[in-house]
């Protein structure tokens, strides 16, 4: 199963975490896998290489984790577009979820 961890400060997102393997299918053909992960790649690179902010990424290939923390010190018109793109990705895997129960879940810590 895949865990997606939304990480809140009162009610402001300040990073998210992703780890495990969703079990959907075999390696290669996981639909799931691929969907959570084609949507963490855009939000990546959303946040770092469109709005330039230096969000950091970390990944760990053999825990199967990826974990994004936003930066501190943001202007309030940054820090409202990426609470709009982390907020758009929570509603997203949340739909998945629901499609998806047995192998995907979406906790706000």
């Amino acid at each position: 199963m895949t865990t997606v961890s939304f990480h809140l400060e009162e009610s402001r997102i300040t990073a998210f975490e992703v780890k495990g393997h969703s079990g959907y299918a075999a390696e290669g053909g996981d639909i799931v896998c691929a969907a959570v992960t084609s949507a963490v790649r855009l939000v990546e690179c959303t946040l770092n290489d469109v709005l330039g902010l230096g969000a950091a990424v970390k990944v760990n290939e053999r825990s199967a984790k990826i974990s994004v923390y936003l930066p501190g010190g943001l202007s309030a018109s940054a820090d409202n577009t990426c609470q709009t793109v982390l907020t758009g990705l929570m509603v997203y895997l949340t739909e998945l979820h629901e499609e998806y129960p047995d192998n995907i879940t979406v906790l706000e810590v």
